[in-house]
């Protein structure tokens, strides 16, 4: 990726001017958690000792995909995503996902709507493997305009199968390419494809699709690692989503020097094009083609990728910073 309309022609956007500023956003969750203590264990789940394992929950939404949904009438893939940011963040710990409980607040009863939304439930249900124990919708027209879509998923892990969660200097990275943008940095995306494009009008790269088409294909979901992840000794984990590539530091403050990226999909130089973002905001914000990223040592991270879609694209080192595609983060 490169910086586009360096000439300033055109006013760059980032995330925090559309309406999304994850530093601010940061600070908020971290007063949440102040008011009332914490006793987390990992970054992606709360874990409770139930004994001889621990029971692991997860919860969140769809976010603003919902609107690209909503614009073109399709909501058969948003109830994959759904599940898809719940179990993965539970892979992430370590923990298997094993149930699941969705929450949908609407404005009016929409029997097309709902319906479409459990067909994509089910799928994602499916691939993962998960049961559902049951859910919620709320009919609230003074709260909610249009509607809106969450989860929380449940899962156990025996107490020596949670992921330690910090990675070592030393350590092999090993990736896992995503789907494209996933479910994170659409308000950023719907802002940028917007200006110039209707969602209803052709994706360039691909003019069997439409843009609405290509910013919702569905999230991908991991849970198919788990066990490789467990039978080759893998420490430490992050789920590529809000926050893109800084998401690496969630497994330690080191060096995450990423020199073999898997490649991002079309839609990403799409979105940078279309709204003149710089490549950093582009990594600070979006996966770039990589949606999830262990370590592990390297003696090991052969076998890993030998067992799974995964390849090698860096290493950890002393440090505090993301170093990738000639960016520097932190």
């Amino acid at each position: 990726m490169t910086d586009s309309a360096d000439d300033g022609s055109e006013e760059r956007l980032t995330y925090a001017e559309t309406g999304v500023d994850i530093e601010a956003s940061e600070d908020a969750t971290a007063a949440l958690l102040e008011a009332f203590g914490s006793d987390l264990r990992t970054e992606y789940a709360g874990l409770i000792d139930i004994g001889d394992r621990y029971l692991a929950l997860a919860t969140d939404g769809v976010g603003t995909k919902l609107l690209v949904a909503e614009a073109i009438e399709d909501f058969s893939t948003i109830g994959i995503d759904c599940i898809a940011m719940n179990v993965n963040d539970l892979v992430a710990a370590g923990v298997e996902p094993v149930a699941f409980v969705d929450y949908l607040a609407i404005d009016e009863p929409d029997e097309a709507l709902t319906n479409q939304i459990g067909e994509g439930l089910a799928v994602g249900l499916e691939e993962a493997d998960l049961t559902m124990l049951g859910g919620e919708t709320a009919v609230m027209p003074e709260v909610v305009k249009g509607f809106d879509l969450a989860g929380t998923c449940a899962g156990l892990a025996g107490k020596d199968e949670v992921l330690e969660g910090e990675a070592r200097v030393g350590d092999a990275l090993v990736g896992f390419a995503s789907n494209g943008i996933h479910s994170n940095g659409l308000t950023l995306a719907r802002e940028a494809v917007t200006r110039e494009h209707d969602y209803t009008d052709e994706f360039p790269p691909n003019p069997e699709r439409t843009i609405g088409e290509e910013l919702l294909r569905p999230t991908r979901i991991y849970t198919d690692l788990l066990e490789p992840m467990r039978e080759h000794g893998v420490r430490a984990a992050a789920h590529v989503t809000g926050g893109g590539w800084t998401n690496l530091l969630r497994m330690g403050e080191f060096e995450y020097v990423v020199d073999d990226p898997f490649p991002a999909q079309a839609v990403f130089e799409f979105v940078q094009e279309e709204g003149n973002v710089t490549d950093e905001e582009m990594h600070r914000t979006f996966n770039m083609g990589t949606g999830f990223v262990v370590a592990l040592p390297e003696n090991r991270a052969e076998d890993l990728v030998a067992d799974t879609d995964g390849q090698i694209i860096g290493r950890v080192e002393a440090g505090d910073s993301v170093e990738v595609r000639g960016l520097s983060l932190s």
